[in-house]
């Protein structure tokens, strides 16, 4: 099974999110960074940017390709994780921890929990891997 923790929620496009009060922490997922291979680079928006859901906020360059990140919940961006700039290896070292790109304040907290649970993902997991 993928390192798929419990606490928290998937997206089907491979992003994960963490909920604490009004704000979504947003990542990729294990089965994602390990997808893509080693990252090298990643591009992030701006505090205050606004996305709408499943909107591209940013994408993540790895050594086979460029992929899109999106956002699973609506909202604004109140903060970016301006150490993947130096060091995008860590989507690699720690997906679900250092690694986290976006903190979201959601317009909609009810979007988080309309995602796929950790067991809902690794059953969808199975059905594209």
């Amino acid at each position: 099974m993928a390192n798929i923790p419990e606490n928290l929620r998937y997206s089907k496009d491979h992003e994960w999110v963490s909920v604490s009060g009004d704000v979504a922490s947003i990542g990729i997922t294990d089965y994602a960074q390990s997808s893509l291979g080693d990252v090298v680079y990643v591009d992030l928006p701006r505090v205050g940017d606004k996305f709408g859901t499943h909107e591209a906020f940013g994408s993540v360059e790895s050594v086979k390709a460029v992929s899109e990140i999106f956002t699973p919940v609506a909202g604004e961006v109140v903060e970016v994780n301006d150490g993947l700039n130096d060091t995008p290896e860590k989507v690699n070292d720690d997906p679900y921890g250092d690694a986290w790109f976006i903190k979201v304040k959601m317009e909609n907290a009810g979007e988080a929990d309309a995602m796929l649970s950790a067991e809902e993902y690794d059953e969808y997991l199975s059905t594209v891997s």
